[in-house]
């Protein structure tokens, strides 16, 4: 399965904002962003980018496909399914977004990061509704039970996460069951649950063209 594997901190740079690649570092006076916010490669500091139109539709998608871990021909999938469905394209790009397996993984705070808890899924550590899933992109719905093995309850990598994680609390559109260590779906995400900074409609103008 096809993903970036180079510097993850130089898509945050580029984007000129925290896309939450490295998890708890991203939390840090570590995090690129606090230490060197501008473009990088040779010409970052002097680089004067005036975006409009195009340029600013492009930036819009690229940050999306870098924050949920997607290339360009799975993402242009995924709008090209949101643009048959009902209701806004935007939003529904979104939420076909958000309930991937390896971002719900994230959002329970069952990894630190949606690049760890993409090889989490990867490595077969979780059930959907009692089976094991190993496929990141898989598509939850509205009830689904996303369940821990119960072989690697006890896993560190889960355990940190789950220590690390405590207190930043979970979108209204997931349950958690610590006792368990299980979460459950329990509703479709409103654009409004999917806190994420960016501007849908501007991917929508940009694959409309």
């Amino acid at each position: 399965m096809a993903r970036y594997i180079g510097p993850v901190c130089r898509l945050c740079r580029r984007e000129a904002m925290k896309l939450f690649l490295k998890g708890e570092r991203c939390y840090t006076e570590k995090c690129a962003i606090e230490k060197r916010n501008f473009p990088p490669g040779q010409h970052g500091k002097t680089r004067k980018a005036k975006l409009a139109g195009y340029g600013l539709q492009l930036r819009e998608k690229q940050k999306v496909k870098r924050i949920y871990g997607v290339l360009e021909d799975q993402f242009r999938r995924y709008f090209e399914t949101a643009e048959r469905a009902r209701g806004i394209t935007g939003v529904t790009l979104l939420q076909l977004l958000e309930r991937r397996l390896d971002n719900v993984v994230y959002r329970l705070g069952l990894a630190t990061s949606r690049p760890q808890a993409r090889q989490l899924v990867r490595h077969g550590h979780f059930l959907v509704n009692g089976k094991k899933v190993d496929i990141p992109s898989y598509s939850v719905e509205e009830g689904d039970v996303i369940t821990v093995l119960s072989r690697s309850q006890k896993n560190s990598t889960i355990e940190h996460a789950m220590e690390e994680v405590k207190g930043r609390g979970i979108p209204d559109w997931l349950s958690f069951d610590p006792g368990s260590i299980s979460g459950r779906v329990v509703s479709t995400p409103t654009r409004e649950q999917i806190n994420l900074p960016v501007q849908e409609q501007l991917i929508v103008e940009l694959y409309s063209k």
